[in-house]
């Protein structure tokens, strides 16, 4: 009997757990809808109309309008957009410094590692939340600021991250190889230690993904980020509060099941994620 080969791609799909595979299909699809947002969206996600406020479901309004008439389905759609790339600006700006910081600890080592970490061991010491509440207390409300607050407070979780990585790196055979080379410090890690833990770190911030996002929806929740009229979700849910004591669940139901839903599934894939790209 003839043994079958799978190829990579089939092998890669045979491995990945079904949860896995639906999760990242969903995820596929929001991307999709939030990128196709302007053709899909029956109504404009900021079109008033009071005469429809609070409608339930039905042909116009697939999933009901909210207080002020707002189709919801438009409004999920659009703020689809802003609630997927705001994380990603905000687990970038963290990578950046805390890449940077991890790699520089472990790199050099001494006075600058222990400066480091202390660094990030006092910034460990305030919650995430509410260090980045002063920070908006001072420079005023706004997604801007809440990405650039978020991104700070991210930032001691991955430079610890990319520290135990880099101190693993630095003791390979290839460092040392380039070292007698000539070539300085820095164009090692930029060139080659850097560029080796970039699979693990990207493992790593797709789990970061969901706990931004649900961040980012806290801060628009309580005030702090996304300011109106924008559809973020988490603002979506604010607003839809009021609704609730009047019987109609779906002004919050809908964004907040947006936001359970995209969180969990970024977790589901960036645990799988994490583990298939550490070990490669």
């Amino acid at each position: 009997m003839t043994a079958l080969t799978l190829t990579p791609v089939v092998a890669a799909r045979a491995r990945r757990p079904l949860g896995v595979t639906i999760a990242a299909a969903f995820l596929a699809l929001v991307v999709l809808a939030a990128a196709l947002a302007p053709l899909l969206a029956p109504y404009a996600p900021d079109a008033v109309d009071l005469s429809a406020s609070l409608v339930g479901t039905g042909g116009e309004h697939l999933l009901g309008t909210d207080s002020s008439g707002q189709d919801l389905l438009s409004r999920a759609l659009y703020g689809a957009r802003s609630s997927l790339i705001a994380p990603l600006l905000l687990l970038a700006v963290a990578a950046v410094l805390g890449v940077t910081l991890g790699v520089l600890a472990a790199w050099r080592g001494g006075w600058v590692d222990t400066l480091v970490s202390r660094l990030t061991d006092v910034m460990y010491a305030f919650p995430g939340l509410l260090f980045t509440v002063l920070i908006i207390a001072v420079f005023g409300a706004g997604m801007t600021t809440s990405v650039l607050a978020l991104g700070l407070a991210f930032t001691p979780t991955i430079a610890k991250y990319t520290r135990s990585l880099a101190l693993a790196e630095a003791r390979k055979p290839y460092v040392d190889a380039y070292r007698v080379l000539g070539m300085g410090g820095t164009r090692i890690c930029a060139a080659h230690l850097v560029p080796n833990l970039g699979r693990a770190v990207l493992g790593y911030l797709v789990v970061l993904f969901g706990e931004a996002l649900m961040s980012l929806a806290t801060l628009s929740y309580l005030g702090f980020g996304a300011q109106p009229p924008s559809s973020d979700w988490g603002l979506m849910v604010q607003e839809g509060q009021a609704a609730v004591v009047q019987g109609a669940l779906l002004p919050a139901l809908v964004p907040g099941t947006a936001i359970a839903l995209v969180v969990v599934s970024f977790n589901v894939v960036g645990v799988w994620a994490a583990d298939r790209l550490g070990r490669q």
